[in-house]
């Protein structure tokens, strides 16, 4: 059974930085690109980053672009976000994805493969 299972959300200060994991297990990842998502309340989930198997393909939204940076370990099937100079609108439940790809897709369709959320608060 594949299952993408975030950890490393929770509360945090306008100013401040939270680092997001993602372990998937129940199939090889390393060669699927990566992707993290969001959904702020009332919203609609968004793209935020995603990367490619090897890493040499790798997008941001504009909105994080400079404070938000996309990692993987393949050796540990897990993927990160380390995020930095939060701010409340980046407070959402985010969500790790993945698609068996060599591209780098933004749009949610696009991915197979979903884990549950972790909510990210950050606070003014």
């Amino acid at each position: 059974q594949v299952q993408l299972v975030e950890s490393g959300g929770g509360l945090a200060q306008a100013g401040g930085s939270l680092r997001l994991s993602c372990a998937a297990s129940g199939r090889t990842f390393s060669r699927d690109t990566m992707g993290w998502f969001r959904q702020a309340p009332a919203k609609e989930r968004e793209f935020v980053a995603a990367m490619s198997w090897a890493g040499g393909l790798i997008r941001y939204a504009d909105s994080v672009k400079g404070r938000f940076t996309i990692s993987r370990d393949n050796a540990k099937n897990t993927v990160y976000l380390q995020m930095i100079s939060l701010k409340p609108e980046d407070t959402a439940v985010y969500y790790c994805a993945s698609k068996a790809a060599i591209s780098v897709p933004t749009r949610e369709y696009e991915y197979e493969y979903w884990g549950q959320g972790t909510q990210v608060t950050v606070s003014s």
